[in-house]
């Protein structure tokens, strides 16, 4: 791509199904200078089945600032660069959003290459009513946890959240001691054979989980729905 400036084109991959990506962000990663990957191996499969040889550099949490220098230095100088996360949209709770910011700050081109999100493919199949949800990134892992979790009452409409498999059991009995009664939905291998979402109360859920430890596995998107909460505070009040 020959251009007076470069273009970060902030590109969104699959979340599982490797079909799952645009014939646009296939073309951007051929011709893009080089791909800046959270995880260059796991980046490198999606490259490696589509044939694609594009050079890829690591960008992470921990990238330094030397890097984001040379990255802006490149954009100034007319390359190209695609921007990916491990899975989904960069960006979207990703560290790519600090490069994204530093490049528009610095008069860089910034290029959306939508495609797959997990929280919208779970809210599409999650059957919610309303228009509504409010997206609250990951559940945080220590400092903030008790505050998130008691601030969840003050949603009237469902919070879709994301959590680790090393903390899924924590929420879900954090969950059921603040708010025994509401309805929780977990997405769990979305876009893959074995995708599911589960619903039930957080207690009926944690029993799911605890009995069948193969489902704790991997990265869940988290709705959560506390109008039955609400709806129950209400009552007690009149």
């Amino acid at each position: 791509m020959s251009a007076e400036t470069g273009t970060l084109y902030v590109v969104a991959t699959p979340i599982g199904n490797l079909e799952d990506i645009t014939l646009r962000a296939l073309r951007v990663l051929k011709e893009v200078d080089y791909i800046l990957a959270e995880d260059t191996r796991v980046t490198g499969k999606l490259l490696s089945h589509y044939e694609i040889k594009t050079p890829q550099k690591r960008y992470d949490a921990h990238t330094s600032e030397r890097v984001h220098e040379a990255v802006l230095a490149d954009l100034a100088a007319g390359q190209s660069v695609a921007l990916v996360s491990d899975a989904g949209t960069p960006g979207v709770s990703d560290p790519g959003v600090l490069l994204i910011s530093r490049a528009r700050t610095a008069g860089a081109a910034v290029a959306a290459i939508p495609g797959p999100s997990a929280v919208t493919a779970a809210v599409s199949i999650a059957g919610l009513t309303g228009n509504q949800f409010s997206f609250l990134g990951f559940v945080p892992q220590k400092k903030g946890r008790e505050t998130f979790i008691r601030e969840l009452s003050e949603y009237e409409h469902p919070v879709v959240c994301f959590e680790s498999t090393h903390r899924i059991v924590k929420l879900l009995a954090q969950l059921a001691a603040a708010y025994p009664h509401i309805k929780v939905q977990l997405g769990r291998e979305l876009t893959k054979h074995f995708e599911e979402l589960l619903e039930g109360t957080p207690a009926e859920l944690l029993t799911i989980l605890e009995s069948t430890p193969e489902k704790q596995k991997g990265e869940f998107v988290v709705i959560i729905s506390t109008a039955n909460h609400l709806n129950l505070k209400e009552e007690a009040v009149q």
